[in-house]
């Protein structure tokens, strides 16, 4: 299944990748979220300092004065949490990760080297290593009709039960600025979103979906 945790995300690039136990496609450990960050608080080592009642922040990261940190969250180790930042409820971000400035995350889980350094949103998503959201990446978690999101690979189309959920972003893939991740995308590792460009439905790895919606395959270097 292209669109299964296997085919899209390295898991020993997660931050705890036990969340990940008996789920096939990704977008189903986004219910598991809050109750999970409040149980592996209890195991986390003595190199994370809790900052407040629910948000833990491993050693070497630094978060600037004017962020703000709902929680529950996990922080990992040497981020960069920057100015303006807002992370809300329900967040798991691995190590090496860059939140930056004014970016929003909610439910969401962000695996290592994730950089999401300018004006983004992801709300219930997951974003795996080392992809990168171009400056005012939007990953867009709701419907406008409010119904349950569906995540359409072909001709399969694939029922979530979620009425919130963003976008799957495959480890290394990189989304062009001011891009637009509609809900219910999954995009495969190793792809391109070319700049200002609506995504729909799945863009499989090692391609490069340019922004008259054009889907060419990636040449390798």
């Amino acid at each position: 299944m292209n669109v299964s945790v296997e085919n899209l995300l390295d898991l020993n690039e997660c931050f705890e990748k036990s969340i990940f136990e008996g789920v096939q496609y990704p977008w189903e450990v986004l219910p598991k979220i809050k109750a999970f960050i409040l149980d592996f608080a209890k195991t986390l080592p003595d190199d994370f300092e809790r900052i407040s009642e629910f948000v833990w922040v491993g050693k070497g990261t630094t978060i600037e004065k004017t962020a703000l940190i709902k929680g529950p969250a996990i922080i990992g180790y040497n981020c960069e949490i920057r100015q303006c930042a807002f992370i809300r409820e329900n967040v798991i971000i691995g190590n090496e990760v860059v939140v930056g400035n004014s970016t929003e995350i909610k439910n969401s889980l962000l695996f290592n080297k994730v950089q999401v350094p300018h004006f983004n949103y992801v709300g219930d998503s997951v974003l795996g290593y080392h992809a990168h959201l171009g400056a005012g990446v939007i990953c867009s978690n709701l419907k406008s009709n409010g119904s349950l999101v569906k995540v359409k690979c072909g001709d399969e189309c694939i029922e979530t039960g979620l009425r919130k959920f963003g976008a799957i972003v495959g480890d290394n893939a990189e989304v062009g600025c001011n891009s637009v991740l509609n809900p219910g995308t999954v995009i495969g590792r190793n792809s391109i979103i070319y700049p200002l460009t609506p995504v729909r439905g799945y863009v499989p790895e090692n391609h490069i979906l340019k922004n008259n919606c054009e889907l060419v395959v990636k040449r390798q270097k």
